[in-house]
């Protein structure tokens, strides 16, 4: 009896020490990637972050430059930005690895849609990235710039400058995000398109403090995030609206599937 035990016992760990080591490979596949494009974008760290830099700098006062108020931190800015930028890069293979290691426990009907969806999530996460960059970085920087006293010189501090795009970034890029997680809200059956229809007065205001919350305390880039969250949120609901049922024969797959 003990020797049955023990070989079930044996059995059921195998599979959780395979997946262990299949996370373990994935996880360093991603981490090499990360470092390759590293690499390839290092040399170029300075001519970067003179990019990233360029829609404050465009409001400076003649004369006027950033500046960097300690010692290690004109290598160590440039240094940061490009590994924060080596991640983004890498998103779409990051991804795939994450897909490659859950694909297998999930349905066929499932694979359909989480292919588009994750396809869809990369492209607005960079989507978000380059709004706030085009639109929302030149909005904000102007209105700071010009409602200074007109005594005060203006000299940001690199480190400083890229903590504040950084989260800005951060913030849009996930806001973007709304319409993935609208959608799966309402395919998963966790929520119906109605449901989230009559929530939507909860939501604006949602998108407003979230606005509060993830930018700096000035209502241009509150706003600037707030509105395109709604925008993005009625977008989901538009999608919600035109995804596919699950027919029986999906049903019957998912219920033969969960019996043991």
């Amino acid at each position: 009896m003990s020797d049955t035990n023990s070989g079930a016992k044996s059995t059921a760990e195998q599979p959780l020490i395979s997946h262990l080591v299949e996370l373990r490979d994935r996880i360093l596949r991603c981490v090499m990637a990360v470092l390759v494009v590293f690499l390839g974008l290092f040399y170029f760290a300075n001519e970067i972050y003179t990019f990233v830099s360029e829609p404050l700098r465009a409001f400076l006062p003649e004369g006027s430059t950033m500046i960097a108020t300690e010692v290690a931190s004109p290598f160590l800015t440039p240094f940061k930005l490009t590994i924060v930028l080596s991640i983004f890069l890498a998103i779409p293979f990051i991804l795939h690895q994450v897909w490659s290691f859950i694909a297998p426990g999930l349905y066929q009907h499932e694979k359909r849609i989480a292919i588009p969806m994750l396809f869809s999530s990369v492209m607005l996460f960079y989507a978000g990235i380059a709004f706030a960059y085009y639109i929302v970085f030149p909005l904000v920087f102007g209105f700071f710039t010009s409602i200074g006293p007109s005594d005060v010189t203006i000299m940001t501090d690199i480190n400083r400058y890229l903590d504040f795009v950084l989260k800005l970034f951060f913030a849009f890029g996930i806001a973007f995000e709304i319409p993935i997680a609208t959608v799966l809200l309402i395919w998963s059956g966790a929520s119906t398109v109605q449901s989230l229809g009559q929530k939507r007065p909860y939501v604006v205001v949602g998108c407003f403090i979230l606005g509060m919350l993830l930018t700096p305390p000035d209502v241009i880039s509150q706003a600037l995030l707030a509105l395109p969250m709604w925008f993005l949120f009625e977008i989901g609901i538009l999608f919600g609206r035109l995804l596919p049922k699950k027919d029986d024969d999906e049903e019957e797959e998912e219920a033969k599937e969960a019996t043991p």
